[in-house]
């Protein structure tokens, strides 16, 4: 794994909409996987940190979203340039 690869897996980790799903489909990693790789390369204080956000939070489950399609997306947001799932 490209440490570009390892920045993005962490940076769609952390984001509230995206799901553990998406980050399957698109790098082969289970949610247990992830974990394991947020736990290994973040501070303990910052793994915590996330640990705490994540669990229980329906919108990092594709199963448990209220929302079935489509999704949210502020007009200011920047589109990112390396993700294979936006360029469908």
């Amino acid at each position: 794994m490209t440490c570009r690869e390892l920045d993005r897996i962490i940076e769609m980790a952390w984001e509230d909409r995206t799901t553990f799903d998406a980050i399957k489909f698109q790098f082969g990693l289970k949610e247990q996987e992830v974990i394991s790789l947020m736990r290994k390369e973040l501070k303990l204080s910052s793994f915590k940190l996330w640990r705490a956000r994540v669990t229980g939070r329906s919108s990092k489950h594709q199963a448990k979203r209220d929302f079935v399609k489509g999704r949210f997306k502020c007009t200011r947001q920047q589109n990112i340039s390396n993700n294979k799932i936006s360029k469908r």
